[in-house]
């Protein structure tokens, strides 16, 4: 069920974060993120607060229960820390996968 939830939620083209209402990291991932020029609709958000089977399944397959969840692609990339150590690359990736205007 939680293995559906999150794969029809990603996509070879877009950038996707699973998120929780309140998390300072989830903000400050998504304020990040919104500074590049997007495709319309290739930034997606999705809040998964109160879907404890969706950490539950990021936890089995990722190791890691905490939020964000960032998907470049359909790859996990991992959470904020992980995307602010990559920023400096984020361009070429998003232009290469085809999510930047």
């Amino acid at each position: 069920m939680a293995d559906m939830f999150v794969k029809n939620r990603i996509s070879d083209d877009k950038v996707t974060l699973f998120v929780k209402k309140g998390c300072p990291y989830c903000a400050n991932a998504v304020e990040m993120l919104k500074k590049y020029n997007f495709m319309p609709g290739h930034l997606q958000v999705f809040d998964i607060s109160g879907l404890e089977y969706v950490q539950d399944y990021f936890q089995q397959k990722t190791g890691q229960r905490t939020v964000p969840h960032v998907f470049i692609g359909r790859h996990c990339i991992g959470g904020f820390s992980d995307l602010e150590s990559m920023c400096w690359k984020l361009p070429g990736i998003l232009r290469q996968i085809g999510a930047l205007q």
